[in-house]
């Protein structure tokens, strides 16, 4: 007898029920695009949610939607900018729906690389068990090597820890060379180049032999595994089946390209965000992810949420008169 084996389908691909099987009246509950975007599962999509639209409220609807079909909690990604914000829309889709939806992987992009990387560390030479340095911290292993190598001690004053560090981490969150960022923000440190860079050299070398990872390596090391190791991205991307990120407009590089990484093997992104704000430049983000996002996903949907739910007439019609020249001028 010919033998036969049933091979499970590489991705989940759901179709949305008939709405009298769902228990919550998503389109009575939501307006028209709120509705469309909380019920458009596959494929990528870029929500476009300017203050006052519900935004929040529309990611836990979508939160509740992709359980209520049957999606496993776990096979859910929420990406937030806060711990807090992860945990508040995952606690209210709960109480919408029931208690899977507080089972699905939300956090923030930090925390998650953590996660990953507690497990797969060795592949770039840390070991699992590796210690988190927080700013504070960092600043003084920075000012550590550079008393050491005896920079504090220069005629010519040299760079503090703060601004060291705040300089290190612009060239990681922008993937601007040392040189580059020194002659557009810093031009009054180009001629101690040389030995700014001999110090990040340094930290760089005593993070690695003390096993130390500052918070910036977190996303450097994720992005750097998710690159050069398929089985590690692979495994992510077919566990973490659908993605949601939350503020995209204040990602910055690297964040974008961990999430275009863990849709390694689909599509299945949707990014919520404001292209007329971004409130966390100074770590690096960049509004060109937003705008550039369906770029990255030829096929992407966008859906814009326009109704407004706390401002007046005026004050919207002033705001958006402001936005307009703003727009005009940046041309």
């Amino acid at each position: 007898m010919k033998k036969f084996t049933l091979k499970p389908l590489p991705h989940e691909t759901l179709q949305v029920v008939h709405p009298q099987r769902l228990t919550i009246n998503y389109k009575q509950e939501l307006n028209p695009a709120q509705y469309e975007a909380v019920t458009s599962v596959d494929g990528p999509h870029l929500i476009i949610a300017g203050a006052g639209t519900g935004k929040t409220r529309t990611v836990v609807y979508r939160v509740a939607f992709l359980v209520e079909l049957g999606v496993k909690p776990d096979h859910i990604l929420l990406l937030t900018f806060t711990r807090k914000a992860a945990q508040d829309m995952l606690r209210r889709a709960a109480m919408l729906l029931d208690a899977r939806c507080e089972r699905v992987s939300g956090g923030t992009f930090h925390s998650f690389a953590n996660n990953v990387l507690r497990k797969n560390a060795p592949l770039l030479g840390y070991e699992m068990n590796f210690t988190i340095l927080d700013q504070t911290d960092a600043e003084d292993v920075i000012n550590l090597i550079r008393t050491r190598m005896k920079f504090d001690t220069k005629e010519k004053r040299f760079p503090r820890k703060e601004a060291l560090y705040d300089l290190y981490s612009r060239c990681v969150n922008t993937l601007t060379p040392l040189t580059e960022l020194l002659s557009n923000d810093y031009p009054h440190y180009l001629d101690q180049e040389s030995d700014i860079h001999a110090v990040h050299l340094a930290y760089d070398a005593y993070k690695k032999k003390h096993q130390l990872m500052d918070y910036d390596d977190l996303l450097v090391n994720l992005a750097k595994i998710l690159r050069e190791h398929e089985p590690v991205r692979r495994a992510l991307s077919d566990r973490y089946k659908y993605i949601m990120v939350d503020e995209y407009q204040d990602t910055n590089k690297i964040q974008a390209e961990i999430v275009k990484l863990l849709a390694f093997s689909h599509t299945n992104v949707m990014v919520v965000g404001d292209d007329a704000q971004s409130i966390y430049s100074f770590r690096g983000s960049t509004i060109k992810n937003i705008l550039e996002f369906p770029e990255q996903f030829s096929d992407c949907k966008t859906i814009k949420l326009e109704e407004n739910f706390r401002s007046t007439q005026p004050i919207l019609d002033l705001a958006n008169e402001i936005l307009r020249r703003g727009t005009m001028e940046g041309r």
